[in-house]
């Protein structure tokens, strides 16, 4: 009963409205101090602090201590996929955002935002399509680089090819989008894509939300290396 009782507690961790509330924010890909979650989730931070420590001691975060204040993130990109497959089970039967504000902000998150530390939403699935249309990507078959592809972003975009190769993650890989229902990039080369993209200042995140926007640069030079439709996302 290893196996059963192993997936209970990993269920168990994420059953609890603040641990989960604690994990979705995590997906922006970016370390968070205790105070700032637990102001996130509306928790006292002595709350806060005993959640967080369940999800340290159970695996999904990690974290780091800087003079007194106690950093956490999410684990690696493995969680970051469980939490997204989490989300797209759920499917279009939760209740829509209300409110000007919660409507806009989820209207921005699907428009583009980070997937822990690759591109996502509209943007993403854009992005995706675009390089799979250059002949970039490959998805007759999963989702794999090209020669081209490879060449484009360490070329064009200046990747370092250790980067790329020199991980245990897989160069690329498909990770579905819970607002599109359809894959965009994940692996190794979605995440230094985003790195890149942040970098040149092709996109630019919104405020402290996961959500990011194409700016007049990116839209320009989408256009350019990809032939992208950029006139729904300016």
């Amino acid at each position: 009963m290893t196996i059963e009782r192993d997936v209970a507690r990993l269920a168990g961790l994420l059953a609890d409205p603040t641990r989960a509330a604690f994990c979705l924010a995590l997906l922006d890909g970016r370390a968070w101090t205790a105070t700032e979650l637990a102001g996130h989730a509306g928790v006292a931070a002595s709350s806060a602090s005993e959640h967080l420590n369940r999800l340290v001691e159970g695996g999904l975060l990690a974290e780091r201590r800087q003079g007194r204040h106690r950093y956490v993130q999410l684990a690696d990109a493995q969680v970051a996929d469980l939490l997204e497959s989490f989300i797209s089970h759920l499917g279009p039967t939760r209740q829509p955002p209300t409110g000007l504000r919660a409507v806009s902000a989820s209207a921005a998150l699907a428009n583009g935002r980070t997937c822990y530390d690759h591109l996502a939403g509209r943007l993403g699935v854009a992005i995706t399509d675009a390089m799979t249309t250059a002949g970039l990507l490959d998805q007759t078959d999963g989702f794999a680089l090209t020669d081209s592809g490879f060449t484009w972003l360490t070329g064009t975009l200046g990747i370092a090819e250790a980067d790329l190769r020199g991980t245990r993650r897989p160069l690329a890989r498909p990770c579905l989008d819970w607002t599109e229902r359809r894959s965009h990039l994940a692996g190794s080369a979605g995440a230094h894509l985003l790195r890149s993209f942040l970098a040149r200042g092709w996109i630019k995140r919104i405020g402290t939300s996961r959500a990011v926007r194409l700016t007049p640069t990116g839209t320009t030079a989408l256009r350019n290396h990809l032939a992208l439709d950029t006139t729904t996302f300016e």
